[in-house]
């Protein structure tokens, strides 16, 4: 099964924190602060889980989580 592609990035335009599936214009969901995206990321996703690239305010991508856990392809930390 093949998972879902998430990135979780910051909107310079409205100062906010969007969760976009790979290939989607729209956002699953918007945030107002990354600690309160990161702390529902895992329902923002959901059932079906997924691959998120979570970034930072400059762009560049700080770490990648795979939901649920026993999902992740590599049996590595992060």
């Amino acid at each position: 099964m093949t998972l879902d592609k998430y990135s979780l990035s910051k909107d310079a335009k409205s100062d906010k924190w969007r969760l976009e599936k790979e290939g989607s214009d729209r956002a699953k969901r918007v945030f107002d602060t990354k600690a309160e995206a990161l702390k529902e990321l895992k329902d923002a996703v959901g059932p079906n889980g997924g691959s998120v690239r979570i970034r930072k305010e400059d762009n560049t991508i700080q770490e990648e989580r795979t939901y649920p856990r026993s999902s992740d392809p590599k049996k590595s930390p992060g």
